[in-house]
């Protein structure tokens, strides 16, 4: 249990979602096991003793903008709502306490938060996020709502410029120091096309670890396949994109297997974007600059309201074709393969970036850095014009 409390741990710092020496852990073998921050690890301990889970992250985001987003919250609001896709379908809402709200002792209060949500933001504290059974399950749930209040934040400051004392050096600095240069430099590709399972087994994994070394999923969110014949050899659902030996399904184009029992959710979208595109590699993340610039709609007098599913519009990001469409319910599926096939990438509303590889991953990993970046210029220079 220690060792994965260590890793976990080194991932949140790996990942930048969390800072060095301000990150705890605790779980519940035997006997309740903590380790981290002194404070953090007093607090994260006592509020799993209060709850009927194995596991709990409480740490301080690497970026403030959780705290940002509380700060910014009207008085009559206890929560942020964001409108990608993680929180719509897995989050919910995020449950914040502010700073004159935590008393004494926070613990009871964040313990009842969590019988309900996965985490909760505390103002001047960090993020703690449960896990039902596992350490991961917590670190996923801490790694989805800074993913949801990054997304948030961004979309907020885009709509409504910088409010707060000090938001604008923070938000300067995040653009200057936080966020890096992303490039598919340095990144070593094998030449397709494939017909070696063994081959097929170790370019998904290593391509899964390049996809979150450079920050184009959160968590473990993102799905990866290549076809081989009337094979299509795919992530399984809730595998962890930087841990996929062992984690990756053949699954007969006909579905004529049960594997597909266990294969990504999106199974049914990555058949058909084969059928639709002749391709040899589906790549899907979800970039958060993809994912925030998904979601700005220009058109005026619109009637949807769920435009994450009920748009049929298609919106172009550079030359990215946008389209809605709900996850792990064929939504994708009807949606993206008819767009994805010329471009070869698709965004979806709220949610990430499909690229599709002729050959080979080289490709489609090349073109969801492109769209990224794309979409990364692009926030900026809407940004400049909002605040100039």
């Amino acid at each position: 249990m220690r060792e994965q409390i260590a890793a976990y741990t080194n991932k949140l710092i790996t990942d930048r979602s969390a800072l060095r020496g301000e990150i705890a852990i605790a779980a519940q073998d035997d006997t309740l096991i903590v380790d981290g921050s002194t404070a953090l690890a007093h607090l994260a301990g006592d509020v799993l003793a209060r709850l009927s889970c194995l596991g709990l992250v409480a740490a301080r985001p690497s970026l403030p903008f959780a705290d940002f987003l509380v700060a910014r919250a009207s008085r009559e609001e206890s929560c942020i709502v964001p409108r990608d896709t993680e929180t719509r379908t897995f989050l919910h809402d995020i449950p914040f306490l502010r700073r004159e709200e935590l008393g004494s002792d926070p613990v009871p209060t964040i313990a009842r938060l969590l019988g309900s949500r996965k985490g909760v933001v505390v103002e001047g504290v960090g993020i703690v996020a449960s896990g039902a059974l596992t350490i991961e399950q917590a670190y996923i749930n801490y790694s989805s709502v800074f993913h949801s209040t990054f997304v948030k934040y961004l979309q907020d400051v885009l709509h409504d410029g910088i409010l707060l004392p000090g938001e604008a050096e923070a938000f300067a600095a995040f653009r200057r120091d936080w966020l890096r240069p992303l490039s598919a430099d340095g990144l070593a590709f094998r030449n397709g096309p494939f017909t070696d399972p063994a081959v097929i087994l170790h370019e998904i994994a290593t391509v899964g670890r390049y996809t979150v070394e450079r920050g184009l999923v959160d968590s473990f969110f993102g799905n990866i396949s290549c076809r081989a014949g009337d094979v299509i050899y795919i992530s399984q659902t809730a595998a962890s994109l930087d841990a996929l030996a062992g984690c990756i399904d053949p699954v007969p184009m006909d579905n004529s297997s049960t594997f597909g029992i266990t294969a990504s959710s999106e199974l049914l979208a990555h058949r058909r974007i084969y059928e639709a595109s002749g391709a040899a590699t589906i790549l899907h993340g979800h970039p958060k600059f993809a994912v925030v610039m998904s979601m700005e709609c220009d058109e005026a007098g619109c009637t949807v309201t769920d435009c994450w599913k009920e748009c049929d519009r298609v919106r172009m990001l550079g030359d990215a074709p946008v389209v809605a469409g709900e996850i792990g319910a064929g939504g994708l599926a009807k949606r993206v393969p008819p767009v994805i096939a010329g471009p070869r990438r698709a965004v979806v509303y709220g949610h990430g970036v499909f690229t599709v590889g002729e050959k080979d991953f080289a490709e489609a990993f090349r073109a969801m850095v492109e769209v990224e970046n794309w979409c990364r210029e692009e926030y900026f220079r809407r940004v400049e014009l909002r605040i100039s």
